[in-house]
């Protein structure tokens, strides 16, 4: 199952195991509860205190993870841990066999306060890049409490669970055999749904913060660049985000990074935030921001209102609040989102094999989702509205290339058609004769690209019509000591590295504009 350099790279991790575990299996005659065992075998054999054993559970494939000295101490895995779950499995031997986890103390302390009784699920597919982030965040949880237990299930081995459940999007978190979440979610939002004081102590702490010299709201490329610049600038530093990474963690191969020649979003991701908590940066996590109110004077204090009811003040922003993707805004989208409509085809697309799917969006991002799932699945539907694909030449013949795959342009989407538990079809108009036409299938995947996540800025700083913030190339916005970066702005081209360089320079200007001021009026700020 592991090859030389992985087997050398588990075993200097295993090192840093401090109590015995156990892995405790439940196999059946089946080919993958062979592989499971040839697995677990494998990291067995790499280290003294490591013992496997086998038990029975409901579950066949899988296995638990489980301190020798207390058996209340263990996580499990139902199916076999590899693909983006590889470095799932390497945290929670370590974590088990009591190696400190790389998470901040109070959170440590919130986690073993819980009281009461959590039994998490969780369903994920190999392919996922968003599922390991909640699974070792669930894991984490299990570790230090032994109120929450916790078992990640890979979804394509337990397909009867699935198909039971209605689930058709990953990742899918439930609790105590009720659903509880999808889709990413970090340690703090899992916290805050089950810790129902925690979202007042948040905004409790933020409300009694000193005014930042930089604030940066947003935690994508653009923003930590952002901070990182105006930290090392000795000034006070504080960054707000919805989520750290951005967009960036819904992005699954990155080969354009200059310098660097493959990686993934959600690795990206968490380099940018370990490079950002390196330098003196107060970081706000799970904040979104839901109004500007911009300074009376130059060189007063902006602030800024959170969803949660505190505010924020600061003498320079810099906004850089990324986008999300597009929704189509037709009937039966939001009803029957991860319900058959979804918008990650490397997340979901594993859920459709062989079933019939469409893809909305002829552009770079449609047409390479609908080659991904020309493999998965049986038959592909790409709908673009404008009459020419607008992808990449090569990608556009790679498309009609496929003998699973039909195109259709000059194509509006009217209607997502469901049968009130998941999608069954959608409805398109014909551009050029105006009649309409069924397509009966399982998925829909919307791939239209992206929206300025600028709504709560209307009124506060200039805006496009199509709402993305007006910057200039110092990217100072309509507002005095209000800067902007990132795919919210007009910057033209929606790149990581051109969000980065944009964040660079805001930070930059935006210290040239504090050292600026004159005097009295740093003072009065």
């Amino acid at each position: 199952m592991l090859d030389a350099n992985m087997t050398q790279q588990l075993k200097t991790y295993l090192g840093n195991i401090k109590q015995p575990i156990e892995l405790v299996a439940a196999l059946g005659d089946d080919a993958k509860s062979r592989e499971l065992e040839e697995l677990l075998g494998e990291i067995e054999a790499l280290h003294d205190d490591i013992a496997l054993v086998r038990e029975d559970d409901a579950r066949v494939p899988s296995f638990a993870i489980r301190r020798a000295a207390d058996h209340d101490v263990q996580v499990r895995f139902a199916g076999i841990p590899m693909g983006h779950e590889f470095t799932s499995l390497v945290l929670a031997l370590l974590q088990v066999g009591g190696h400190p986890p790389k998470a901040d103390q109070d959170v440590i302390d919130q986690i073993k306060a819980i009281d009461g009784d959590f039994a998490f699920e969780t369903y994920f597919s190999l392919s996922c890049q968003n599922c390991p982030d909640v699974v070792q965040a669930l894991n984490l949880m299990a570790v230090l409490n032994p109120n929450i237990r916790h078992t990640a299930i890979d979804g394509a081995l337990f397909q009867p669970e699935v198909d039971a459940r209605e689930i058709m999007s990953v990742p899918s978190v439930w609790l105590n055999g009720e659903p509880f979440g999808q889709g990413r979610m970090e340690l703090e939002k899992i916290l805050s749904k089950i810790d129902t004081g925690a979202e007042k102590r948040a905004a409790e702490a933020i409300a009694a913060k000193d005014p930042f010299d930089v604030l940066v709201i947003g935690g994508g490329p653009a923003g930590a660049s952002a901070a990182i610049y105006a930290a090392r600038k000795g000034i006070r530093t504080g960054i707000a985000a919805e989520r750290f990474g951005g967009q960036v963690l819904d992005t699954m191969g990155i080969e354009n990074f200059v310098g660097t020649g493959y990686t993934e979003g959600p690795k990206l991701a968490a380099q940018l935030e370990s490079h950002v908590r390196e330098y003196d940066v107060d970081i706000m996590n799970l904040q979104v921001a839901e109004e500007l109110i911009p300074a009376e004077r130059e060189g007063g204090l902006h602030e800024v209102t959170l969803a949660n009811g505190a505010s924020l003040k600061a003498r320079t922003l810099i906004l850089s609040t990324g986008a999300r993707w597009r929704h189509i805004n037709v009937p039966g989208e939001d009803e029957y989102r991860n319900k058959g409509v979804a918008y990650c085809p490397h997340c979901d697309g594993p859920f459709y094999k062989g079933k019939r799917v469409a893809v909305i969006g002829g552009g770079n991002s449609g047409v390479e989702a609908a080659i991904d799932l020309a493999g998965i699945v049986g038959h592909v539907t790409l709908i673009e509205y404008e009459a020419d694909l607008r992808a990449d030449a090569v990608l556009q013949r790679k498309l009609a290339s496929l003998p699973n795959v039909k195109i259709i342009t000059s194509a509006m989407t009217t209607e997502v058609r469901g049968d009130g538990d998941k999608v069954v079809g959608l409805t398109y108009k014909d551009r050029n004769h105006g009649t309409a036409h069924e397509v009966d299938l399982e998925g829909v995947f919307v791939q239209i690209g992206l929206v300025p996540n600028t709504e709560w800025l209307k009124g506060a700083v200039a805006l496009t019509p199509y709402g993305e913030i007006e910057v200039d190339d110092r990217g100072e916005t309509s507002q005095p000591g209000i800067f902007a970066a990132g795919d919210a702005t007009t910057t033209p081209y929606k790149q990581i590295v051109v969000a980065m360089g944009a964040g660079s320079t805001a930070a930059l200007s935006a210290f040239d504009y504090l050292i600026r001021l004159p005097v009295e009026e740093r003072q009065a700020a």
